[in-house]
C-alpha cells in the first residue's frame, strides 16, 4: 500500500488567534492539480513566490487542531516553520517518504533516519 499522508512536528508552531500553538501535522502528497491549479490564482500571478504559500494550504489536511488550512494560516508561519515544511514537501514528494541519508561521523556507516518529526 501506498503511503500518502505523512505526520511532522513544526519547530516553532502555528499561532492561532487565541494564542493556541499548533506544531504537529499531517501533509499528504501533492496531484498535478495541485502544482498546477494555483498558477492561476492572481496572488500567485503578481508574486510568484506567494505559490508556496497556496501550495501548502492546499496538501497539510491538518495542522493541530486545525483541519481547514487556508492560505492565511500558511501566511501566519514562523519562517522557520515555513521552510520546515517547504523542505518536507519536497521530501516526500520526490522520494515518497520523509527519510533523509546519513553517515554516523564515527564508524562512517549509512542509514536512514525518518525526519516527520525534525521540528521536535
Amino acid at each position: 500500500m501506498v503511503q500518502t499522508e505523512f505526520p511532522f512536528t513544526l519547530p516553532r508552531g502555528y499561532v492561532d488567534s487565541d494564542g493556541n500553538v499548533h506544531r504537529n501535522g499531517v501533509m499528504r502528497l501533492s496531484t498535478a492539480f495541485d502544482e498546477v491549479a494555483p498558477m492561476k490564482d492572481p496572488r500567485v500571478q503578481t508574486n510568484p513566490g506567494y505559490l508556496v504559500i497556496i501550495l501548502l494550504s492546499r496538501v497539510i489536511t491538518r495542522l493541530g487542531d486545525l483541519t481547514h488550512i487556508n492560505p492565511k494560516v500558511m501566511e501566519g508561519l514562523f519562517s522557520v516553520d515555513l521552510a520546515f515544511l517547504q523542505d518536507f514537501y519536497r521530501r516526500i514528494n520526490e522520494n515518497g517518504h520523509s527519510r533523509v541519508g546519513v553517515t554516523c561521523p564515527q564508524c562512517e556507516a549509512k542509514f536512514e533516519v525518518e525526519t516527520s518529526s525534525v521540528g521536535e
